[in-house]
């Protein structure tokens, strides 16, 4: 599952280099999700954890009775940027199995990749200040889109870098624990695949999470509650 976990391969678009970013409050967090996978209905989690040395912990599993999917970032705070430095995906689906981790080495400014991934996508790509992976970009939209600030970034996960670009489509009315708010509803198109996040005020991570593919539902994810 490389999408919003991964965007868009997970999922990604067009745009020049990452702005410089405010300064965040990186606070610990869980998050559940009702979700929908491969047609059936699953359940998530978003975790954010604090780790020894000042380090933190992003992960988010889904799960059903098909498929399980775990993607996990070890990034660190600097200056108001979310510093990847180490991640692991995995999934399991009926007769396929993969795992990949990725090193983000700041000291030489490379990131390299291993596991079950092609030779060309091993790496080394080179390091850019304010770059972030797939996951940690969740982070940031919400923190972005609360601070009106540009939604423009560079990824670098899955063997390459990619430079991505949301654009704001609109407000839409949630219920999250029994209340109502209003999202802000924010989009990114690549080729056939397009994904959705809803963002809303106080939350540190989208409310909604939506990976279209060739114009049908491929992944879900709404927030149930957040504590």
């Amino acid at each position: 599952m490389k999408s919003f976990l991964r965007p868009l391969p997970l999922a990604a678009a067009a745009f020049a280099a990452l702005a410089s970013l405010p300064a965040f409050a990186v606070q610990p967090f869980t998050a559940n999700y009702q979700a929908s996978y491969m047609g059936l209905q699953a359940n998530g989690v978003m975790t954010l954890a604090a780790e020894n040395g000042g380090k933190w912990r992003y992960t988010l599993q889904v799960k059903n009775q098909l498929a399980e999917l775990s993607q996990s970032t070890l990034f660190e705070e600097r200056s108001g940027q979310l510093r990847p430095l180490s991640s692991h995906d995995a999934s399991v689906i009926p007769f396929k199995r993969r795992a990949v981790d990725a090193r983000y080495d700041w000291g030489s400014n490379q990131a390299t990749w291993s596991g079950d991934v092609k030779p060309e996508r091993r790496g080394p790509v080179a390091l850019q200040s304010g770059d972030m992976d797939g996951l940690l970009i969740n982070l940031a939209i919400a923190r972005d889109v609360a601070a009106g600030k540009p939604l423009n970034y560079r990824m670098v996960d899955d063997g390459r870098a990619k430079t991505l670009s949301y654009r704001v489509v609109g407000k839409e009315n949630m219920t999250i624990d029994g209340k109502t708010v209003e999202a802000t509803k924010v989009s990114r198109v690549d080729g056939n695949k397009e994904q959705i996040a809803w963002i809303a005020p106080g939350m540190p991570v989208p409310v909604r999470l939506l990976q279209r593919e060739g114009g049908k539902d491929a992944l879900d994810l709404t927030i149930k509650s957040l504590r």
